[in-house]
């Protein structure tokens, strides 16, 4: 078995998924008392967030790749990012290491293209959703329709993800709410939506809509077990 390096804490909420979702595929996968081999580097967000707002973007990859560099040294065999938005700096970590990176956004197109969607609508935050860092990979490298909700309603998931979910709040309105977007962009065409933000999951579930949905927490999780598993 592989060991998986995590980069986490962004937030924590989402980063405690990952470390059930990925030790239950193994355990699913091997049975009896097996657990996945993880080594989780998992960094205060606060001075992150800060980064983010003031744009310093390149401050915040000097974070993350550090912490990968740590993984790195400390034996990982290949990296995940434990946040979409952070992604954004994937291309500084990637070149700072020398073991495999595994894109979040590679990994949800990997599944939507297993499900044969083409056009599919986009929740994360404003920086997901506005920049073309993400959806760029799913437009240029994977030839997909990329769906956004309106101004107003990318202003509310985005607030939603930060005072909300990313501090444990699951509120019953707000899932209201991003249900009504997710309806909205199926109606404008989307096969599909992906959950582009790794605390989403917490709020909406498959369950509460019919339009299928791609949780990229769950996806980006599974695709450790199976690498670390091949």
């Amino acid at each position: 078995m592989k060991t998986i390096g995590l980069i986490g804490g962004m937030s924590w909420e989402s980063t405690a998924l990952y470390y059930r979702l990925i030790n239950n595929g193994v355990q699913q996968a091997l049975g009896g008392l097996h657990s996945a081999r993880i080594i989780l580097y998992s960094v205060d967000f606060a001075p992150i967030e800060q980064l983010q707002k003031k744009g310093d973007w390149s401050g915040a990859a000097a974070i993350l790749v550090q912490a990968a560099q740590s993984l790195e040294a400390g034996g990982a065999d290949f990296l995940l990012l434990c946040t979409n938005t952070m992604h954004k700096v994937a291309d500084e970590i990637r070149s700072a290491v020398g073991i495999p990176f595994v894109h979040i956004a590679e990994a949800a197109a990997e599944a939507l293209q297993a499900r044969a969607i083409r056009s599919v609508g986009l929740l994360g935050t404003a920086f997901t959703m506005e920049q073309g860092f993400y959806t760029g990979i799913l437009r240029r490298d994977y030839g997909m329709e990329v769906l956004l909700p309106s101004t107003e309603e990318r202003a509310l998931v985005h607030r939603v993800i930060y005072d909300e979910l990313c501090l444990g709040k699951v509120k019953p309105d707000s899932r209201a709410a991003y249900l009504r977007i997710i309806a909205a962009l199926s109606r404008q065409g989307a096969q599909g939506v992906i959950l582009g933000c790794t605390e989403i999951g917490l709020l909406v579930k498959q369950e509460d809509t019919p339009v299928p949905l791609f949780d990229t927490t769950v996806i980006h999780a599974y695709k450790a077990v199976s690498l670390a598993l091949a």
